[in-house]
This record gives C-alpha cells, sequence and structure tokens, in this order.
C-alpha cells in the first residue's frame, strides 16, 4: 500500500511539471524588426515598472549629440561680385528653320549645298550653325471645315471636302502621324495622332450632317497650332476651309500672331472655288468680297508659317496640289543659326531666306538637266517672336 500510494505521488509531480512547462510555451530566442521601437516617456515607463513583477531594466544613456561642424564661409557673396569674374550663363538663342526648295511644277529640288543658303534676320546676315536634309516622318493634323452655313448634307460643298479629306489621307505614309480636327461652332478632335489609318476613317465617318451653322475658323487654327507647338519632329497643318470666320473669339491680327508664335506651318486648302465661279453673277458685292477676303486670309496664313495655300477650280487638280503639299512637308532643308541680336524683348523678327552664289552675292541660278533655267520658290517661315527675359 505505501508503495502505491508513493507512486501515486510520484506521478502527481510529473504531472504539475508537465502543466507548468505548457503553461511557458516554447522558449525562442528573441530577432531584431525593422521598425524602432518608440521612445517612451518617464511616466510612461514608471507606470510600466510598477504594472510588471519584474524589474524594469536601466536604459542606455542617450549618445551625446555631434558637435556642428563649422561651415566652410563663401569666398564670394552672390550681392557683390568682384569685378573681372567671368560670368557664364547659357540661355542663348537658337533658330531652326525649314526650307523647301520647288519648282514651277511643285516639285522639290535636292541636292543644294550649304554655301548657296543665305539667311537674313531683319536684314542682317546670320552665320548657318547646321545645314541637314532629309525626308522624315511627319506629324499631320487635318483641320476640316464642317458647319452647316456651306457643308449641308449632300451639297457640292460638302462632297467636295470628304473627296479632298479622303484624298489625302491616302497620300500619307504607314510611319506618318495624323489626327482629324472639325470645326463649326467650336473645333472638335475626332480622332488623335495615330499611325492606325483606320482611327483616322472611323473619325471621318462622322461627317455626315453638320451640327452649327457657325464657322470659326481663327480660334479652330490657333487651338491647333498652340497644340501642336511642342511637338518635337516635322510637323504641320492641313487645313481644308472655305477661309471664311463668321464668329471667333480671336480677331484676325491676334490670330497671326499666334500662328506666328507656334511656327507649325499650315498648307491651306481653299474651298468651294468651282462653286463661287458659278455662283458668283447671284452674289451681291459683300458676298464677293467676304470670298476674296477669306482667299487672302489663307494665303497670309500659310505664307507667314512657312506653308503653301492652294484654290483647286476642278477635282482634277487634286492629286497634283496633295503631291505638292507632300513634296514641300517631306523634303526640306532644315537650317539652324544663332542669332546675332541675342535681346530676350518679345518682338517679331523677320527672316528671308535667299540662294545666292557665294562667289559673287548674286540669286542663284538654276538649270535642269538640259541647261535651262527653272524658276523656282522658297517655302520658309517669315519670321519669330523672341523669347521674353525671365525674371
Amino acid at each position: 500500500m505505501f508503495v502505491v500510494m508513493k507512486a501515486f505521488r510520484v506521478l502527481a509531480l510529473a504531472c504539475a511539471f508537465s502543466l507548468v512547462f505548457a503553461g511557458q510555451g516554447p522558449i525562442t530566442q528573441s530577432s531584431d524588426t525593422v521598425a524602432r521601437p518608440k521612445k517612451k516617456a518617464v511616466d510612461d515607463s514608471s507606470t510600466s515598472s510598477d504594472a510588471t513583477s519584474s524589474p524594469a531594466a536601466p536604459s542606455a544613456p542617450a549618445p551625446a549629440p555631434a558637435p556642428e561642424s563649422d561651415k566652410i564661409p563663401s569666398k564670394f557673396n552672390k550681392k557683390d561680385i568682384p569685378q573681372g569674374v567671368p560670368v557664364f550663363s547659357t540661355d542663348s538663342v537658337t533658330v531652326s528653320v525649314d526650307v523647301a526648295v520647288l519648282d514651277n511644277k511643285g516639285h522639290f529640288i535636292p541636292k543644294i549645298p550649304k554655301g548657296n543658303f543665305r539667311i537674313l534676320e531683319d536684314n542682317v546676315p546670320q552665320q548657318v550653325a547646321s545645314f541637314a536634309v532629309g525626308e522624315a516622318p511627319m506629324t499631320i493634323t487635318m483641320v476640316i471645315e464642317f458647319s452647316n452655313k456651306f457643308q449641308r448634307f449632300y451639297s457640292s460643298a460638302w462632297f467636295q471636302t470628304l473627296n479632298a479629306a479622303y484624298g489625302f489621307l491616302q497620300t500619307l505614309k504607314p510611319e506618318d502621324y495624323v489626327a482629324i480636327v472639325a470645326y463649326d461652332l467650336k473645333p472638335e478632335m475626332l480622332s488623335d495622332f495615330s499611325t492606325n489609318r483606320q482611327d483616322a476613317y472611323e473619325a471621318m465617318q462622322r461627317l455626315r450632317i453638320a451640327g452649327f451653322s457657325e464657322s470659326n475658323l481663327y480660334d479652330a487654327l490657333v487651338d491647333t497650332a498652340q497644340r501642336m507647338q511642342d511637338i518635337e519632329g516635322r510637323k504641320a497643318i492641313v487645313l481644308m476651309s472655305s477661309g471664311i470666320d463668321t464668329f471667333s473669339k480671336l480677331t484676325y491680327d491676334k490670330t497671326r500672331r499666334a500662328i506666328q508664335d507656334a511656327g507649325v506651318p499650315i498648307y491651306a486648302l481653299g474651298l468651294m472655288q468651282a462653286i463661287r465661279i458659278v455662283q458668283e453673277q447671284y452674289m451681291g458685292s459683300i458676298q464677293r468680297l467676304d470670298f476674296l477676303q477669306a482667299d487672302n486670309q489663307m494665303r497670309t496664313f500659310a505664307k507667314e508659317s512657312g506653308g503653301m495655300a492652294f484654290f483647286p477650280r476642278f477635282y482634277g487638280e487634286m492629286p497634283g496640289i496633295f503631291q505638292a503639299i507632300s513634296q514641300a512637308m517631306r523634303n526640306q532643308y532644315v537650317i539652324t543659326y544663332s542669332p546675332s541680336n541675342q535681346a530676350r524683348d518679345g518682338k517679331f523678327r523677320k527672316i528671308k531666306v535667299e540662294l545666292i552664289n557665294p562667289e559673287n552675292n548674286e540669286p542663284l541660278r538654276v538649270v535642269d538637266e538640259k541647261g535651262k533655267p527653272i524658276k523656282y520658290e522658297i517655302v520658309a517661315k517669315t519670321g519669330y517672336t523672341a523669347p521674353r527675359k525671365v525674371e
């Protein structure tokens, strides 16, 4: 009996020890965490030490702050720079001019040497810094007038507008980017820049029934030019319009200035020329004057931006016009120079590009393969606006 009781006591002590170790859990080594522990306040540490049964470990003394190193004194002060110290700046103005030289048939004349070009800025000859020539992909925005004023559904002007737009799209190369903008009361982007021609043709499907009778040419042209002015590479606006503006917020003078500042060439295609000839006998003097003024406006926009203007009277002229636009846009001489007048005054400066014989400074004589002289045309922008000084 005594042996049985002794064995029972040993078994009870073993169970008690197992329960104690089970409640304590496995002993693991502590590991550092990524986050730094927050510093506790004195009151918090005292209360926590009272709450725990074990005494709090003494905290390590905080390291003394490192003494601030003496700053190296500057040799010069920004306000008083001694005389004789050179000051350098990199805000020089550089002007790039795209030049197309075309014969009387609208064909590009290649292989003209750099020495035959002369650039005048405000009638002062400039030194050419770089000269390049070649064909490059284009970034083109087609700005199409589509208002109820002229492009009524199934009218002659409606058919001519769509025929010209579809015909020009077919002349583009696969690597060219094109966007479609139509305007009446306000401009609307029908398709963004893309090399996928299906996007452009789907946008053209929307040109069926015009919404408004207003035709705000100035607002649409300036809005498109300002959107394109920061695009790199070859770029151009192909304008298909009657040239008449009815209700724009901008005036004609402000539109000219904005187009000159943007620096995007405009190739204008005047619509309804044949229709105007047929209907001229039924027009009043004011209406005839409005159409003449519209043609002059489109010529001015094209010339001052470095583009060209065309006014076809027959549908058979369209392929030749599209070829001339393609030749002028793609094959260009790119001339860069640093103007002698580096003043940042925000004034407009006129540019004139000439072809000369460097031996005698006379106009260059261009001949064909048979030695006959060729009449040529120089297409380039007429000027730029100098930047203003940044304060």
